[in-house]
């Protein structure tokens, strides 16, 4: 039996499994662990728990032990040689004139690399921008070329939703969104709409997509079932609601007070029938016995 631990490096990435031998761990608990390349800093997400060996595929690295206050010193002072680097990165790209644009730089927890990440249309020739930065930095670097999605993951924002970005807060990996899943849910393919900050289609499409049984065949017209406390409910077409404009009497007003229903009935009549009986007919009369400006026609010879 071997107590399994999981461990998260950094906010919503993919959680690792490490061997936490004979520690005492709890969620929340920062923890030395053995990476590929010396150790790193990570945070406890699931307590250990025994697993069997056969159960395991690969070889688990070590928990090395439990994260001092030294160790968390050394994390804070990455993060202020993690902004130098970018300042010094950011005034060489325009000294060299790169079709790149930086958006974050990582230091592994030792000190013994420096990770640029940045994007870019096209490829681009940095060798003399690493010759600059190794000069400068005394470590060694690494260019990593991200994508929209990843650039948006990593610096993070606010939605439309005005919520925290769905991929910075707590998706571990990006799933492939279609035009497809918004018409199925009946939403207007306006692109303002269903675009996010990333300038891609939005990745909560794909949540009503899957949960809301939107998932149907071809043969089915309507919806999916639903599971209810009587049973799964049956497929049938989407009710919308129906709408009926009514006179609503009105209390506490007036006699002269008049609806728009009303009203809208009576612009509708005739100019002879508006005022109705002999009253009205005799005024149409005169009307009709005088010209444009009002004054009375000529009787023709």
């Amino acid at each position: 039996m071997i107590n399994v631990a999981g461990v998260r490096f950094k906010k919503a990435c993919k959680v690792y499994s490490f061997d936490a031998g004979a520690l005492e761990l709890k969620n929340g608990d920062n923890v030395i662990v053995e990476v590929e390349k010396g150790i790193g800093l990570g945070r406890i997400v699931t307590k250990p728990k025994p697993t069997e060996e056969s159960t395991i595929k690969h070889k688990l690295k070590k928990i090395v032990r439990r994260a001092d206050d030294v160790d968390l010193e050394r994390k804070g002072f990455n993060k202020e040689r993690e902004e130098e680097a970018k300042r010094i990165c950011t005034e060489k790209i325009a000294e060299y004139k790169l079709p790149m644009k930086l958006v974050k730089v990582e230091y592994l927890f030792d000190s013994s690399k420096a990770i640029f990440y940045f994007t870019s249309e096209n490829r681009v020739d940095f060798r003399g921008l690493v010759k600059e930065l190794a000069g400068k930095l005394f470590t060694r670097i690494e260019m990593r070329q991200i994508g929209v999605r990843d650039e948006a993951k990593v610096v993070g924002g606010i939605g439309p939703c005005g919520r925290e970005l769905c991929c910075s807060e707590h998706l571990v990996a990006f799933e492939p969104v279609t035009v497809k899943m918004a018409k199925e849910q009946n939403i207007a393919l306006n692109p303002l709409k269903i675009s996010g900050v990333c300038g891609r289609l939005m990745c909560c499409l794909s949540y009503e997509h899957v949960e809301g049984g939107h998932k149907k065949n071809k043969k089915d017209k309507g919806c999916g079932g639903c599971p209810t406390e009587e049973g799964e409910g049956k497929p049938g077409a989407p009710r919308r609601p129906k709408i009926v404009a009514r006179a609503v009497p009105t209390l506490g007003l007036d006699s002269d007070f008049v609806s728009p229903f009303e009203r809208d009935k009576k612009e509708s009549k005739k100019p002879g029938e508006a005022s109705g009986g002999a009253q009205g007919k005799e005024r149409n009369k005169k009307r009709r016995g005088r010209g444009r400006r009002g004054k009375p026609k000529k009787p023709s010879s």
